[in-house]
Formats: structure tokens, sequence, C-alpha cells
């Protein structure tokens, strides 16, 4: 989305940046692994692929995607590309009512998984996504196999609606109310918008 092209979000451990070309490569060899394409349910696509993926989502009003950088890491080595560890993304799933969103969370450096990055950066974007784009609704659809990540969902107050054997795949939703916005306030240490100093580097 362009509404997000400009801005990074800013937590206690995580700070989220838009995807720009400089992020391409480190992301395209994730992409390779068998293991993070079963985890997204994802194809692999070629490096050019990926660089005409990356100009299609930054222009796309249907979709938000951040980066995922370590908070930690990014002052230690001053650079994005070195403290990359994810990604996350809302997708607005209905055309005529875009107050509805699929979210997604993917940590793809091991080192960093259950260390709460990804907890912290979905919660992020929920913010995020309530404040700027006015969700009322969000919905994640994730593996039958990949508990960790529905355990983590859960844990955030979203329920079960449908469950689909065929394509071995569970869908959970949480609707916006005022009692989990105070509990997603309540769960958010550190939120803050800044301007994207590297923006022109889309």
């Amino acid at each position: 989305m362009k509404i997000n092209s400009t801005i990074r979000i800013i937590g206690e451990c995580v700070v989220l940046v838009p995807y720009k070309k400089l992020h391409v490569e480190k992301y395209h060899r994730w992409m390779m692994s068998p293991d993070l394409q079963a985890l997204t349910a994802s194809e692999p696509l070629s490096l050019e692929e990926e660089y005409e993926m990356q100009q299609s989502w930054l222009i796309d009003n249907d979709k938000c995607t951040f980066i995922v950088l370590d908070k930690y890491l990014l002052a230690e080595k001053g650079s994005e590309i070195e403290a990359m560890i994810g990604d996350t993304n809302l997708f607005l799933v209905d055309q005529e009512d875009r107050t509805r969103a699929e979210g997604e969370i993917m940590i793809a450096e091991p080192q960093f998984r259950g260390q709460k990055r990804g907890w912290e950066a979905m919660l992020l974007m929920f913010r995020y996504g309530i404040e700027q784009l006015g969700l009322k609704t969000y919905q994640v659809k994730i593996g039958l196999s990949n508990t960790p990540s529905i355990g983590m969902f859960q844990k955030m107050h979203f329920e079960e609606t449908t469950r689909s054997d065929v394509f071995q795949e569970v869908t959970l939703e949480c609707s916006v109310s005022e009692k989990w916005k105070e509990w997603l306030r309540e769960n958010i240490k550190h939120y803050e918008i800044a301007s994207d100093e590297m923006r022109n580097e889309c």
C-alpha cells in the first residue's frame, strides 16, 4: 500500500519497515526454503519475479506489507538487511467491505523464533490496521500442522471459524471490540509511527 510506503512502526523489540528493493534479495533467499514455502503456502519465484512482486505490493491498495527488523540487531549493525528477520502482511479480503483483513506473519530466521518477535510484530500490525486503515475484523489462515502459529493466535483471542481437511488449513477470526482494543494496547509495550528515512529506495 502506498499509505505505508513512507512510514515505519517502532515497537519494543522489532521495527516494521516498508518492503523495498534493497530487501528483495534476502527475502528471495528466504523463500527458496522448502520449509518456509510449506509454512506460507507459497510457490518459489525467480529473483526477477520477486522484484516485480515487491513493486506490485508497493502500489497494491489491498495489501499492506512490512519487513520485520530486529530492533537490537538494527542498532548494532546499522543495516536493515542484516536486521531482517521476517515479514508481516494485512490483506483486505472484501472489495466492498474494506474493514476486513487477513493477517500474516513469518519469522524467517530460525534463531528469532520463539522469542515473541512474531507476536509483537503481529500486534503492531493489528493496531496499525485499526487506527490507520479502519479495520474491524481480522482473520488468519494457518496450516493444520503449524500448531505454534495456531496457538499464538488463540492467545490473541482469535477463534476458529472453519477447518478444511482438503486444504489442510484452519481459519480463525477476531472482531475488533473496545475490550480487544484495550487488550491490544495493554500487550504492546511500545508503539510509534515514524517517517521512513529510506523511503526513496522503493
